[in-house]
């Protein structure tokens, strides 16, 4: 039987009158690579932080593999917020890389991936930077252990973040726009990592406006409109499909700018 390693229970999200996230449901076995897509605006970043209970959703729940964060649903029906403390031990088995980063400016690049171990995960400093040691070697940016985050380029500042968040041993790996930060020639530097680590069995849900690694290496799609799912399955399939009209108008949309879009059927198999 396969193991769930996060899932969302019709979470909702309002800011006035408006519903950023309108009852979204799914659930994401261990091992999948998601890529969530849609347009700008469409809630996937509240997403993202409400399911790490950043941002805690006004209805609805969130599980972690077997545990609830935020708030729990006993077999009664019964709801019980969980206290700040509770919640500080589920949440990092979700890591989360963020769009701006997040990077301490005051740290160096060893000091960033180690301090939340220690902190967070109570580990002995020792530990917590041979760990860091070895994420850092693994990503290839060892030499820069001593660097602060102005020191270094933005495409090895997205591979700290990465290193920061993986230390954590997280169950679930979220990426909110992994490349928009990055210069041209440094999105193919990422879009390889993320591969590699997809190659390697991680699971990750990525938001991403890079389609042709929605389409490539994800092995589920979910389209996100007006803060819901519209249309959730594999790739190839969300992309070709006529059945939802604006799923349809967006795929046309990117594949009449991209040409080199619009063979979505050569997609490698995983």
């Amino acid at each position: 039987m396969t193991q769930t390693a996060l899932e969302a229970i019709n979470l909702i999200r309002r800011f006035g009158e408006t519903r950023a996230l309108d009852e979204v449901y799914f659930t994401i076995p261990k091992g999948q690579v998601v890529s969530l897509v849609g347009p700008s605006g469409c809630g996937k970043s509240t997403l993202l932080r409400t399911l790490l209970w950043l941002e805690p959703p006004d209805d609805g729940f969130v599980k972690v593999g077997d545990r609830y964060l935020g708030k729990d649903l006993s077999p009664e029906g019964l709801v019980r917020r969980q206290s700040g403390r509770e919640i500080d031990r589920i949440r990092p088995r979700i890591g989360m890389v963020y769009q701006s980063l997040n990077l301490w400016p005051h740290l160096t690049v060893e000091q960033n991936v180690t301090r939340p171990q220690i902190r967070v995960a109570r580990r002995r400093p020792e530990d917590a930077r041979d760990k860091a040691q070895a994420l850092l070697d693994r990503l290839q940016i060892a030499q820069l252990s001593d660097r602060y985050p102005g020191e270094i380029s933005g495409g090895q500042k997205q591979r700290v973040a990465i290193a920061r968040a993986l230390a954590m041993d997280p169950e679930i790996m979220l990426f909110d726009e992994p490349t928009s930060a990055l210069d041209p020639e440094l999105v193919g530097e990422v879009l390889s990592l993320l591969r590699e680590f997809a190659d390697g069995g991680m699971t990750m849900m990525v938001v991403t406006h890079e389609l042709a690694f929605a389409r490539d290496v994800a092995s589920r799609l979910m389209f996100m409109d007006h803060g819901r799912i519209v249309a959730d399955g594999d790739p190839n399939t969300v992309i070709s499909s006529r059945k939802n009209a604006r799923v349809a108008e967006f795929f046309d949309r990117v594949q009449a700018f991209h040409p080199d879009f619009r063979n979505p059927h050569q997609r490698r198999q995983r």
